[in-house]
C-alpha cells in the first residue's frame, strides 16, 4: 500500500491520506472514531479511515438523490456497499493504547454475534475466528499502532496487517467468506457499525458522490 498524495485529512489529530494506492487508487470516503462516554468524559479508542474504489458509486445508483442523513439510517444501502465487487481498505489508528487481546475479543464477539444471527456460525467460522483472536493475542497496541484490513475486489478474503511503532509488521489472511463479510459489517454495517461517526461520514460523502 502506497500513500499517494500529500493531501491529508485530520481525524482527531491523526492524519489520513485522502488517497492510497493498493492495486489501484482508493479514495478516503469516510472517517471517524470509536469512542465511549465514561463519567461524562469522551474516551476515544481508534480513528478510522474507509478507503473505497471510486467505482463503488456505480453499484449504489438506486440511492441517487438521497441525503446523507437518510443513507446513514438505511442498512440496505450499506449492505449494497459491502457486497459491491470493488476493493475496500480500512485504516485504523490506535488513539488509546489497548491490549491486542482486547481488540481481538471485540472483533470476535461482534463477528460471532452477527454470524449467529444469520445462522452462519459453524465449525469453519469458529476456527477462522480463533485464528484471528490468536493473531491479536500477544500484541500490545501502543498509541499510533496501525491496523489495516484489505478486502480485494475479486476474492472474498481479507488481509489484516498490524504495524506497531512504524516497524513491526504482522500479517494474517482470513479466507472464510462468512467471517470476512461480518468483519466488513463490523465497521461498515450502517446502524449496527462500530463507529456511528464513520457511518455518518461515509453516508454524507457517498450522497455527494451520487449527486454528481
Amino acid at each position: 500500500m502506497d500513500v499517494v498524495a500529500n493531501n491529508m485529512v485530520m481525524v482527531h489529530e491523526i492524519p489520513f491520506p485522502t488517497e492510497i494506492k493498493t492495486t489501484k487508487p482508493l479514495s478516503l470516503l469516510g472517517y471517524g472514531i470509536t469512542d465511549m462516554e465514561i463519567h461524562f468524559l469522551q474516551i476515544k479508542f481508534t480513528a478510522i479511515g474507509v478507503y473505497l474504489d471510486p467505482d463503488v458509486v456505480k453499484h449504489v445508483q438506486q440511492w441517487k438523490g438521497k441525503k446523507g442523513n437518510e443513507l446513514a439510517e438505511d442498512d440496505d444501502f450499506f449492505d449494497a456497499l459491502i457486497s459491491a465487487p470493488v476493493e475496500k481498505y480500512l485504516r485504523i489508528v490506535v488513539i488509546k493504547e489497548i491490549k491486542g487481546s482486547q481488540y481481538g475479543v471485540q472483533l470476535e464477539s461482534s463477528v460471532r454475534d452477527r454470524l449467529a444471527a444469520d445462522d452462519k456460525y459453524e465449525e469453519e467460522e469458529e476456527a477462522a475466528l480463533e485464528k484471528i483472536v490468536e493473531f491479536f493475542q500477544s500484541k500490545y497496541f501502543k498509541k499510533d499502532t496501525l491496523i489495516t484490513f484489505h478486502f480485494p475486489a475479486t476474492s472474498p478474503t481479507a488481509e489484516i496487517v498490524v504495524t506497531i511503532e512504524g516497524k513491526e509488521e504482522f500479517k494474517l489472511d482470513v479466507e472464510n467468506e462468512n467471517v470476512v463479510e461480518m468483519i466488513k459489517k463490523w465497521y461498515l454495517g450502517g446502524t449496527t457499525g462500530a463507529s456511528p461517526s464513520t457511518i455518518s461520514s461515509l453516508a454524507d460523502n457517498l450522497s455527494a458522490q451520487l449527486s454528481k
